[in-house]
């Protein structure tokens, strides 16, 4: 084949550092497979249309497949000067069947090529995150159920504020990846449309049956526009946002594993497998493995805003910047799937010192709102309620004790309303299976939905 497919335009050489400049072959040739799927059903459609015949139609296909194999092998050789994955596959078909090779671009262009390669790619790893977002979840569960007894502080403002399960703090984050999983599952809806066919940019002479190669490599649709068919990236952006939530999600986790792992609050224990010490202090143990979470979720930002930079203002229809799409995509996908991977097995090792939690539980006048609630209960309005607990509350921070630490005399003389049953109702324990409001963190709402996510995830499946 000649050096470059446009050397019948140009008079010079490609200069060689324009060509390592403008090579992408160390980030697209991951593409490789769906490159060479694309083009073995673009082949197949040329020979049912007519362009190719079957016999061409077969030798492209077989020398396809090798090169499949050579590339799985280790032994295929990249080259700057073949740019991309698509001139490399071609270039290297041609040395295995000859100038049949040279039909096999007819009625497509490098620009709705990789706009395939990139779908088939985004649609193989998103489904591939939607199961490990089910084993998350499934993981999430489990561990809530096992901790269903276990009663902690619940914060705002990272002051402790009222008791909740532990169980009911796990779900919430249930909760936030379940909410991922639908955005990846909708966003799949737009990746899973097949650009091939619109070639550069608008569309081809020949008698193509683009319904046809997508039922080959399995898409439901076709695009409607060929030039917005080349140059949409919106589904790898709307990708990249869902991945940026739900770093996010795994940050905000992760900040709480490593607070509630230190000694100032020692709710739990990092399991030695999931965590490294120190170089020179003897005594550390660090939770390395959040922190990177937390630490990579800023790596999957910098991936959307460079994604969204990148396409902000181009003209249509492709443009050479788009080049610069992969490797945000691809390291965003790599630095999610690495976090989910290993959270999955380090979760159910995490020690829970459950005497820990439910004593930080009973402290710091959580039941202050409990308290102004039984009031309100006997006929108090809920503002007095609310401003005759903040006396008892200064009261008890005079004498260093709790709301349940005051005598009854002395918390009658707050309000009449106020009788012995009122310590039975500042418990912990009741404070948490009180709240059985819908979505509250009584145990019996927790259990329901700890079975609820269960038969979600069953159906998933």
């Amino acid at each position: 084949m000649p050096d470059k497919p446009w050397d019948g335009r140009f008079t010079q050489k490609t200069d060689k550092l324009v060509e390592a400049f403008t090579s992408s072959i160390d980030i697209d040739k991951r593409l490789y497979s769906y490159d060479i799927d694309g083009s073995i059903a673009h082949c197949r459609m040329l020979a049912r249309v007519g362009v190719l015949t079957g016999d061409e139609a077969e030798m492209l296909t077989g020398g396809l497949e090798t090169i499949r194999k050579e590339i799985e092998a280790g032994a295929f050789v990249y080259d700057d000067s073949l740019e991309d994955i698509h001139m490399h596959v071609e270039s290297r078909l041609f040395d295995h069947v000859g100038p049949v090779a040279r039909k096999l671009h007819t009625a497509r262009s490098r620009n709705d090529q990789i706009a395939l390669d990139v779908r088939m790619y985004l649609r193989a790893e998103t489904r591939e995150i939607l199961s490990m977002l089910g084993e998350l979840r499934r993981t999430l569960a489990s561990v809530a159920e096992t901790h269903i007894d276990v009663m902690m502080p619940g914060y705002t403002h990272l002051q402790r504020a009222q008791p909740v399960l532990l169980s009911h703090h796990l779900m919430a984050y249930y909760e936030m990846f379940t909410r991922d999983a639908d955005r990846f599952r909708d966003g799949l809806k737009r990746i899973d449309v097949m650009p091939l066919g619109c070639a550069a940019l608008a569309g081809t002479t020949y008698p193509i049956d683009r319904e046809y190669t997508a039922e080959l490599l399995g898409f439901p649709k076709i695009s409607a526009n060929s030039m917005d068919a080349v140059a949409d990236r919106d589904f790898l952006i709307e990708f990249l946002s869902a991945a940026s939530l739900c770093m996010i999600h795994f940050s905000r986790l992760s900040e709480e594993l490593i607070l509630w792992s230190s000694s100032e609050f020692k709710f739990i224990e990092m399991p030695d497998a999931f965590a490294t010490g120190s170089s020179i202090m003897p005594q550390k143990k660090n939770p390395d493995v959040p922190e990177l979470v937390r630490g990579k979720t800023g790596r999957v930002i910098g991936d959307l805003v460079a994604a969204i930079t990148l396409m902000k203002s181009l003209p249509l229809a492709y443009n050479r910047d788009m080049q610069e799409d992969k490797p945000p995509l691809f390291d965003a996908v790599d630095t999610l799937k690495a976090c989910i991977a290993v959270y999955i097995p380090m979760l159910p090792e995490i020690t829970v010192n459950a005497e820990t939690t439910c004593r930080a539980a009973a402290v710091g006048f959580l039941n202050a709102t409990d308290m102004a609630d039984y009031l309100v209960g006997r006929g108090m309005p809920f503002r007095e309620a609310h401003a005759v607990t903040g006396k008892a509350v200064a009261e008890a921070l005079k004498q260093g004790k709790e709301l349940h630490e005051l005598s009854l005399a002395r918390l009658q003389g707050f309000s009449s309303l106020i009788a012995a049953d009122i310590f039975d109702y500042l418990t912990t324990e009741g404070m948490i299976d009180r709240r059985r409001s819908a979505g509250g963190t009584a145990r019996g709402n927790v259990r329901q939905a700890i079975a609820a996510a269960k038969a979600a995830l069953s159906s998933e499946l």
